[in-house]
């Protein structure tokens, strides 16, 4: 369908967009696609400026931060993990798809930034507490390499707290929550001691603290991030208890509720300029059917709600929908002078002296970066792809330093179109393939290829489209077999173009077109997107292009061209949708 045509013809409930500073609206989610278990801090002293970070698991670079003055328009200014010599691991780990990095907390004292995480993978008997440092979060370089803090319990979720007495508490998940002193300067811990149980739910984590009116408050999560999820608070006039649970628990959740944004919790808490106070968390768009239905592809998104907290009081919290109200900032249309602006298209042509955009990511650090080449010599405006010999699920032998040729960015509309030109001419042997992937992790994606088929390339083989899809724990459907087209002997030396497409919040549309005649554009396939969702994926779509010689031990490279990334829609309730260019 012809993209201007659907633009025309989509029949939305448009929702105002207030301009005015204070008592206005907003849309949740404020950092769309997948961007979990955030943490978020205020600091007056750069230009009145919230930072938060989410989760990256697997995805290179990692722990990335955004930045904003009006808490709607949010801008990625680094990444904190950004070369392989920060943690050797996340470039040699064969650990399991939704390990890696997560759950940090972001903190800011006496003119540092503070990103306290945790890595977890199979290769590793404990999780492993590491803390990034830096004094100017814009500078991507600055960021220090991971610096190891001792993990007294294998613990997860590692939390940072400065006291009035400038000790450094260390909260963490357990079952109490516990908590250990830490010395930033040595890394050591000490014994742990029990905190807060929660209200009665299982996985007690993500917990942080804060102390105001005399009173230490412990905010965690509870319930597991699925349809339970929730955060709780307690209080206490001393660090180590006794707790007194809030009389309003659970402080935010959607659980027993019809909501559209569902698994609402793992929360922080920080204050803007005027004192009003705001809560982060992480929530799923598709109502409490989410695990019956299984389509949610973006996976966990980081939302806002206002939170009321009297002197004295216990907080409370506007519970998370689609569109709330609060006294935000001024509103500014982009925070800071930096290239990546969350909800804005990708236009990227690959001109010659580029690098790859800030927001891409591989996964796990690139084995191979001479796998990934910008205009190389004799091919201007474009990007060189070194297939890697495994496909993007990979086999039995497959190791992490095999590495994957793949390059992506997150999908972070609910309806979007995504395409990639690829140059004829690529294929050397059977198996030889390039294409593009909605790609959740290597056991969930979605792919369109050009691969060649049945042959050598002088013998009876072709180049064919397949459209493929692998789900390897799919319980509630059947997983589609592959779709394989010839390519019209016609396009066979033009470049060609790739597209996925949302037409819908349900299913991935694949389609091809000569690239010098999209109108010719064929559909090949539609696939639901509960092929790239389901319970117990802590990540979500990735759109992107890949190379591959499917299990060949030869040399294969191909080029690409004119990467697009065009937002359409963002859905923020039932039948409720948004377009992209009014948020």
């Amino acid at each position: 369908m012809n993209l201007l045509f659907l633009l025309a013809t989509l029949g939305f409930q448009i929702a105002n967009k207030p301009v005015y500073a204070h008592n206005a609206t907003y849309n949740n989610p404020i950092i769309p696609g997948w961007h979990s278990d955030p943490s978020c801090t205020f600091v007056s002293e750069w230009n009145n400026t919230f930072f938060c970070t989410t989760s990256s698991f697997l995805a290179f670079p990692g722990c990335p931060v955004f930045a904003s003055t009006d808490l709607v328009h949010w801008d990625l200014i680094s990444n904190a993990l950004n070369h392989p010599a920060q943690l050797p691991q996340i470039q040699t780990s064969t650990n399991a798809q939704t390990l890696g990095i997560f759950a940090s907390t972001l903190r800011f004292r006496n003119g540092t930034f503070y990103l306290l995480t945790a890595w977890l993978d199979t290769d590793n008997p404990s999780t492993e507490f590491v803390l990034f440092t830096t004094t100017d979060p814009f500078d991507e370089s600055a960021w220090t390499n991971a610096f190891q803090i001792q993990n007294p319990s294998g613990a997860i979720d590692p939390d940072l707290f400065w006291d009035d007495d400038g000790s450094v508490i260390m909260a963490f998940s357990g079952s109490p929550i516990k908590a250990s002193y830490i010395d930033l300067a040595t890394g050591n811990a000490s014994e742990p001691f029990d905190m807060w149980n929660g209200t009665g739910y299982n996985n007690q984590e993500g917990p942080h603290l804060y102390k105001k009116d005399g009173y230490y408050y412990l905010l965690i999560a509870e319930g597991g991030t699925e349809l339970h999820h929730s955060s709780t608070i307690a209080r206490s006039k001393s660090i180590k208890g006794p707790w007194e649970s809030s009389p309003h628990n659970p402080f935010v959740s959607a659980r027993y509720t019809d909501r559209y944004f569902q698994t609402v919790g793992h929360s922080d808490l920080f204050q803007d300029a005027e004192g009003n106070w705001w809560g982060i968390a992480l929530a799923t768009r598709a109502g409490p059917a989410l695990y019956n239905e299984s389509i949610y592809p973006m996976g966990r998104e980081t939302v806002l709600y206002p939170v009321s907290w009297p002197k004295g009081d216990w907080p409370l919290a506007d519970q998370v929908m689609g569109e709330m109200s609060g006294p935000l900032p001024p509103r500014s249309s982009k925070a800071h002078s930096v290239p990546t602006f969350m909800g804005e298209p990708d236009i990227v042509d690959f001109v010659p002296g580029s690098s790859i955009p800030t927001h891409w990511v591989f996964w796990r650090a690139p084995a191979k970066p001479e796998s990934f080449t910008i205009s190389p010599p004799g091919h201007p405006n474009t990007l060189q792809l070194i297939a890697s010999r495994a496909n993007l699920t990979g086999d039995a032998s497959f190791k992490a330093l095999d590495g994957l040729t793949l390059l992506a960015r997150r999908q972070t509309n609910t309806l979007f179109e995504f395409s990639v030109d690829v140059h004829p001419g690529f294929y050397k042997a059977q198996g030889d393939e390039i294409g593009v992937t909605a790609f959740l992790h290597q056991d969930h994606h979605i792919d369109l290829g050009l691969v060649f088929m049945g042959g050598s390339p002088n013998s009876k083989g072709r180049v064919n489209f397949r459209c493929r899809a692998t789900d390897s724990d799919a319980t509630n459907f059947t997983v589609p077999s592959p779709v394989v087209t010839p390519v019209p002997s016609s396009w066979l030396s033009e470049t060609i173009r790739l597209y996925i497409r949302a037409e819908n919040d349900t299913h991935y549309q694949l389609s091809a077109a000569p690239a010098a005649r999209p109108h010719e554009s064929r559909l090949l396939a539609a696939f639901t997107g509960a092929l790239i969702s389901g319970p117990d994926v802590f990540t979500g779509n990735l759109l992107g292009v890949y190379a591959t010689t499917n299990g060949g031990n030869h040399t294969m490279e191909g080029y690409v061209s004119r990467w697009r990334y065009t937002p359409i829609a963002q859905q923020i309730d039932y039948n409720d949708f948004v377009r992209s260019w009014e948020l």
